[in-house]
């Protein structure tokens, strides 16, 4: 008998396995916002994890499992399987806890057991009673065999329907690993519904089931066995490869002499009654199943049941969508743009651009140029000073544009704070079930006054003079790259109304040619400082023409409202630059990414992680027909 696999699509199968594991633990992660059922307690995750990547394009072995329910004497059947008192029996139920298994010599040299039992701690048998004990941690314990095949493994399992639910849980994995099942039944538990839901996942997974019906009265029940068994197939889907009647006699189950009496199956209603005829060697009958052909079947299975639309990865993937669109509605109001809606966010004052965009144009200025505005600055500083006195005289010492802007900000910032706590304490108590635990453990984990006091902390020590300076200096250069003609003409005409009329080249390219004298008109405090704005910027239209002439007046004029555009647009910068840094502020000290992941969930359909999750399984299955050819 061959041990290897010899149709290839088994082994790209458990590539394709591989691929699809990792595809879907990225989707889950990804679609946790969406409360997706944990992977481990899916079972077609367990069927992949358990069944599908330890033994796809391995040797072919097979692992034989003997399973029933509580007191139906499945150790005294395993025993009489193994040869020998391997695991525990009594006639009081004495509840196996742990799986025992047999392996054949050899098995462990070319095998890894861990791999194969991976959710077990593995350990060498050494007494019957190890299976019995308390413990949490699901433990195996193992021995070799001589008279098994080279690849057939035997087990002990806890009961499928007992109190205690780890054993359950230790009986499923045991299940999922298996290939033949060696269900042993009794009268009084063939149609326990524990014992049913067991077996129709066995169905559903195709796997090769021997019935044994255990504590018979024979001849007695030979009436009313297939009426038990018929039940029981019915109700579970099992279609059993072999049939065993065992009688009720407990010295020869101690004594390992219990006779196991073959029978047909499914019985005919006008058939002669089934002689008793000689006992089965049960050891002998597994031995002899036909093992690569059970096998390749029960692989077949689990993979089936990966791909079920009803219980496996698909009906998953539609879990995900439906709870995806349930989401998108609240996700749209819950985006960045909507949490922090910041309104009326103020600009600063145009003169400080002015100053910025004037000492860009000084650092670049030489000789004549550079000299005459240096000079002027200082005429200027002496002219102003007067008003400034006077001023200052009548309104008192004026506060600093930068802290007037500082305090407006700081009051826009609040505002914004306050709204953005009062949407999500209402999405938190009205929004979607599975965001609101979210949007919960946000306002607990940050509260309202720590919020503030934090952003007050880095608001102080922001540099406005920096940023504007940053600012102006980016667009200034962009300016110069994406209108290279007008600023190259501005440069020109600059250098030369500073030889010629050096108060003309000051307002005229300092403050931006008419559209930036304009803009700083509505922010200067008194009215005498507004009328040497006008009268100036007249005069240097007057500058122009005497410098430039005809045609570059036209030219300037054109570009006049470029200028305004630009200087629009610097103020725009400006303000993103601080709104970005409030908003990342906030996302930082107490939304994290919970805009992101809810955007990212409602759309998880349309994800690269959906994307590879679909692909994977579309491969699995072209090659699962693969197998049949």
């Amino acid at each position: 008998m061959s041990t290897e696999y010899v149709n290839q699509p088994f082994t790209d199968l458990a590539t394709a396995a591989r691929q699809l594991t990792q595809a879907v633990s990225v989707l889950s992660d990804a679609a946790s916002v969406l409360q997706p059922p944990p992977l481990d307690s899916c079972e077609w995750h367990e069927q992949l994890r358990q069944k599908l990547l330890p033994q796809l394009g391995t040797e072919a072995w097979l692992v034989a499992a003997v399973v029933g329910g509580t007191n139906i004497g499945k150790s005294v059947v395993f025993n009489h399987l193994a040869g020998g008192r391997a695991s525990s029996t009594s006639p009081l139920a004495s509840g196996t806890k742990h799986p025992v298994c047999l392996v054949p010599d050899g098995f462990t040299e070319r095998q890894d057991l861990k791999r194969v039992f991976p959710d077990f701690d593995l350990s060498e048998w050494s007494d019957a009673d190890d299976a019995l004990r308390e413990t949490t941690n699901h433990e195996l314990f193992w021995r070799t065999s001589s008279d098994l095949p080279s690849t057939l493994l035997v087990l002990d399992t806890p009961d499928i329907d007992s109190d205690v639910r780890v054993n359950w849980v230790r009986a499923d994995a045991i299940r999922r690993s298996a290939d033949v099942l060696i269900a042993v039944l009794t009268q009084q538990k063939y149609n326990d519904a524990a014992v049913k839901e067991f077996f129709r996942k066995a169905a559903d997974e195709d796997k090769a089931v021997l019935v044994v019906f255990n504590q018979c009265l024979l001849p007695d029940d030979e009436e009313f066995w297939p009426v038990w068994l018929e039940t029981f197939c019915r109700e579970t889907g099992i279609t059993p490869e072999s049939v065993y009647l065992a009688p009720a006699d407990r010295t020869a189950a101690e004594e390992l002499r219990l006779p196991f009496f073959e029978r047909v199956w499914p019985v005919t209603a006008d058939g002669p009654p089934q002689p008793v005829g000689q006992p089965r060697n049960l050891r002998a009958d597994l031995s002899s199943l036909r093992f690569h052909e059970i096998r390749v079947r029960t692989l077949r299975g689990s993979v089936r049941e990966l791909l079920s639309n009803d219980h496996g990865v698909p009906s998953w993937m539609q879990l995900l969508h439906n709870a995806s669109e349930d989401l998108k509605a609240t996700s749209e109001r819950l985006s960045s743009d909507a949490v922090l809606k910041i309104r009326d966010w103020p600009v600063p004052p145009a003169s400080l651009f002015v100053a910025e965009i004037r000492t860009w144009w000084k650092s670049r200025q030489q000789g004549w140029a550079r000299r005459i505005n240096r000079l002027y600055d200082k005429v200027g500083a002496g002219v102003l000073w007067p008003v400034k006195v006077a001023r200052n005289a009548i309104q008192g010492e004026p506060i600093e544009p930068l802290v007037q802007y500082r305090e407006r900000e700081w009051s826009a910032i609040l505002t914004t704070i306050e709204e953005l706590f009062d949407k999500l304490q209402w999405m938190a108590e009205s929004g979607n079930q599975m965001i609101r635990p979210r949007i919960e453990l946000v306002l607990q984990g940050v509260s309202r006054t720590q919020l503030i006091e934090t952003l007050r902390r880095r608001h102080l020590a922001v540099d406005f003079r920096l940023e504007l300076n940053e600012v102006v200096h980016q667009e200034m250069e962009r300016f110069s790259v994406d209108s290279p003609e007008l600023f190259t003409f501005y440069r020109q005409l600059n250098h030369v109304s500073a030889v010629v009329r050096p108060m003309t080249s000051v307002v005229l390219f300092s403050l931006g040619f008419g559209p930036a004298g304009e803009t700083v008109a509505p922010f200067v405090a008194d009215a005498a400082a507004n009328a040497v704005v006008h009268v100036v910027a007249d005069v240097a239209g007057g500058a122009a023409a005497a410098v430039a002439g005809d045609t570059a007046v036209g030219t300037a004029g054109k570009g006049a409202s470029m200028l305004q555009a630009w200087f629009h647009n610097l103020n725009g910068r400006y303000t993103e630059r601080r709104v970005n840094w409030l908003t990342d502020l906030i996302r930082r000290e107490m939304l994290g990414t919970l805009p992101e992941d809810l955007q990212r969930a409602s759309s998880i359909s349309d994800s690269v992680e959906w994307k590879n999750v679909s692909e994977s399984l579309a491969h699995i299955e072209s090659l699962l027909q693969e197998t049949h050819e």
